[in-house]
C-alpha cells in the first residue's frame, strides 16, 4: 500500500534551516508528482510547493518562494524540503502528498503522517 514518511523536523531558531524528507512506497513514484502541504496551530491545512514528476518544474507557496526549495531523488524514491531563513510563522506539521490518479476513480489523496517544525523568535 502507499506510504508517505516525513522525517526531519525539529525546533529551529527564527532565521535558521531545516532539511525535511519524505520517504514514498507502494507506487511507481517517479511517474507522479508530490506536494508538501502544512498545517499551523488553528489553522487549515495550506500547500506549501509541488514538483513535478521529472523534477523539472517546481511551484511554491508565495509565503515560502524564495525561502523554500523542493526537491526529488527518484531512485531513492524521496522528495525534499529544504527551509531556509526560517519564520516563527512557519511553525507547523508539514505533511508529504501524493495524489494518485486511476481511471473510473479519479485522483486519491495520500498522506503522510507529518514531521512537526516550531521556529522559535
Amino acid at each position: 500500500q502507499v506510504q508517505l514518511v516525513e522525517s526531519g523536523g525539529g525546533l529551529v531558531q527564527a532565521g535558521g534551516s531545516l532539511r525535511l524528507s519524505c520517504a514514498a512506497s507502494g507506487f511507481t513514484f517517479s511517474r507522479w508528482d508530490m506536494r508538501w502541504y502544512r498545517q499551523a496551530p488553528g489553522k487549515e491545512r495550506e500547500f506549501v510547493a509541488v514538483i513535478r514528476w521529472s523534477g523539472g518544474s517546481t511551484n511554491y507557496a508565495d509565503s515560502v518562494r524564495g525561502r523554500f526549495t523542493i526537491s526529488r531523488d527518484n531512485a531513492k524514491t524521496t522528495m525534499y524540503l529544504q527551509m531556509n531563513s526560517l519564520k516563527p510563522e512557519d511553525t507547523a506539521i508539514y505533511y508529504c502528498n501524493v495524489n494518485l490518479y486511476a481511471p473510473l476513480v479519479g485522483g486519491t489523496d495520500y498522506w503522510g503522517k507529518g514531521t512537526l517544525v516550531t521556529v522559535s523568535s
